[in-house]
């Protein structure tokens, strides 16, 4: 009997995870330098709320982990449209680090409209660090 409730309980739950509207976007993350990337470094893209000037940007969404492959680096980024608000600014960010070291960031904003009229997929040039 405990095992049938438990798995009434587990679809319940799995029903109401799937009700949650999800939003994605979909893009690449490249830079224009000639060199492979180690096989260690970590790749992290974030989409932000960005609208406040003098508070820091809100994060919806991120993906990090450890770099596959080359340049591009395929991203995706899944977000709850309700937390979408008229008027606020909205961009995706990206850097590229080892072992904690900052090797490649964005330096150019990259505005997103989240009203599905964002072109996909998006492309964000990330450009060198001088240590």
């Amino acid at each position: 009997m405990k095992k049938i409730i438990l798995l009434g309980l587990t679809a319940l739950l799995g029903a109401c995870q799937s009700m949650t509207p999800k939003a994605s976007l979909d893009g690449e993350v490249f830079y224009l330098q000639r060199i492979a990337l180690p096989p260690a470094a970590t790749l992290s893209v974030s989409l932000q709320d960005v609208s406040l000037m003098d508070a820091p940007a809100v994060t919806l969404a991120e993906q990090k982990g450890p770099v596959k492959g080359q340049v591009p680096l395929p991203f995706h980024l899944s977000y709850d449209p309700a937390q979408i608000k008229p008027g606020h600014t909205y961009s995706v960010s990206a850097r590229i680090e080892l072992d904690g070291k900052l090797l490649f960031i964005t330096t150019e904003r990259n505005a997103v409209q989240l009203n599905g009229q964002d072109p996909q997929p998006l492309r964000l040039r990330v450009d060198a660090v001088a240590h």
